[in-house]
């Protein structure tokens, strides 16, 4: 009986201590410097691994046996209410069950084999067992998806990165596009390597004429690894700024990152943004931004002129007069006539998360839930502020950014908005300092924030969600 509770006891501790650690690991792609170093709530890591760990092993190496079942329980409690809070739990993806299936395998390894009810060993073993299986079905996955695309070589594919509205100008140019062919984008914001690999070989149609992709990064060859893949026809660089500038160290960095895009093998043409400081005497490489002008931005839409032309859409910001640009320029490229573009335009629906206007019980949404640059997020004040009602920011202020970035943005929304709701922990000591104390709301825990919105706001506000955060940021 004595060993059956202690293999009992054994098993749920190392399978909770194991979620905890893979769901870390999955919300930070899996790079564990980044769960160790960069983790936004490394107090978590302490409170729900280090210290409970540390404590089990302890009382394993003394043999206290019945304190050890005291962890374990209050360690379940704990972790039990800690996951009721999160907002992005542990998708149960085949990676995910295979390292649950080998973290088993060598705990009963260590269990019954050595006799010792070890942690940390069937753990680091799980987990780079796993990393090695990974790998290998990851470059098969990549040679399936490599030889899908060389099969089609009548499919067009267009490229398109950028520091800021990358899935904005992926669907602005998808739906150009579509006046003239048959097109294929990448889902919501898919746009790493993996994704896209996943996206060409489960996803891309038989029968797509247009294949439009966004390219993200976060480390110095995202870029570079995904061109080596894809190799596109068209590509656009977008605006280029301090987005995850704590990974990259430096705009050059993040500037020499994007640019890798040209390096396709295949490239036809490609339009890179002023932004990126580029000059270039390579006829199929347009640097463009500075003939876009005479924007007007309102909480109706954008209008602006370029290469001669006045075209209008229904979305909003006037940084968007950038992206729907690099649309347009990719579409004509294509042969899609300026009729066509102009017609497209406007049924242009907005991104969704991305100064999105709703209108509900008589108020003003905009939901720009996804926007993460201060650019968007002074623009979306902007826009704002020619609301003639009451103002409500709803936001956990900037996140992978330096401070001073979210200080201009606290000072600016202490300006124009009549009630500040910031979410969260990690800016809210910035924003105490430049809000005045009357008009700021601290709301820990977001799933408060529909009652606090319903008790607080009323018919005529404008309610402006800048930015989102998961709870583990």
């Amino acid at each position: 009986m004595q060993i059956a509770i202690k293999f009992i006891s054994y098993i749920a501790f190392i399978l909770a201590i194991g979620y905890y650690f893979i769901t870390n690991a999955q919300w930070f792609s899996y790079k564990l410097n980044r769960v160790i170093f960069h983790h936004t709530k490394p107090l978590w890591n302490i409170f729900y691994f280090l210290v409970p760990f540390s404590a089990y092993e302890a009382l394993t190496f003394a043999k206290l046996y019945n304190l050890q079942y005291a962890v374990v329980a209050i360690y379940l409690i704990a972790l039990f209410l800690w996951y009721k809070k999160l907002d992005k739990p542990l998708v149960f993806t085949g990676r995910v069950k295979r390292f649950f299936a080998l973290l088993i395998l060598f705990a009963l390894l260590c269990f019954f084999g050595l006799k010792v009810p070890l942690i940390i060993a069937p753990l680091l073993l799980a987990w780079f067992v796993s990393v090695a299986i990974e790998k290998m079905l990851f470059e098969a996955y990549k040679s399936k998806a490599v030889k899908k695309l060389e099969d089609r070589d009548d499919l067009i594919i267009v490229g398109v990165t950028a520091s800021y509205g990358k899935t904005s100008m992926k669907n602005f140019i998808k739906e150009l596009l579509s006046k003239k062919y048959k097109v294929y984008a990448t889902p919501r914001s898919v746009n790493t390597l993996g994704g896209i690999i996943k996206d060409i070989n489960e996803d891309l149609p038989d029968d797509a004429q247009v294949y439009v992709v966004e390219m993200g990064a976060r480390e110095r060859y995202d870029i570079y690894d995904i061109t080596k893949v894809l190799n596109p026809h068209y590509c656009v660089v977008g605006s280029i700024g301090p987005a995850h500038i704590e990974y990259f160290k430096t705009l050059e960095n993040i500037r020499n990152t994007k640019m890798d895009i040209l390096k396709s093998s295949r490239l036809k043409k490609a339009w890179v943004h002023i932004s990126t400081n580029a000059k270039s005497n390579d006829p199929k490489i347009q640097i463009f931004g500075h003939e876009i002008n005479n924007i007007t931005s309102t909480l109706n839409g954008i209008c602006f002129s370029l290469d001669d032309s006045r075209y209008c859409a229904n979305v909003l910001g006037k940084f968007n007069a950038i992206n729907l640009a690099a649309a347009i320029k990719v579409a004509k490229a294509l042969g899609v006539s300026i009729e066509d573009i102009q017609d497209a335009l406007s049924s242009l629906t907005p991104v969704e998360h991305r100064l999105q206007k709703i209108e509900a019980g008589g108020k003003i949404i905009i939901d720009d839930s996804f926007n993460g640059n201060i650019e968007g997020v002074l623009e979306s004040y902007e826009l704002a502020s020619t609301h003639n009602g009451r103002k409500v920011l709803i936001t956990p202020g900037l996140v992978e950014v330096e401070d001073e970035l979210n200080e201009k943005i606290a000072k600016r929304a202490n300006e124009i908005f009549d009630l500040v709701v910031v979410t969260g922990n990690l800016n809210y000591n910035i924003f105490k300092e430049y809000v005045d104390n009357n008009k700021l709301v601290h709301l820990e825990d977001k799933s408060k924030l529909e009652e606090f919105l319903a008790n607080n706001t009323k018919s005529g506000d404008l309610i402006l969600f800048s930015n989102d955060a998961p709870s583990f940021i």
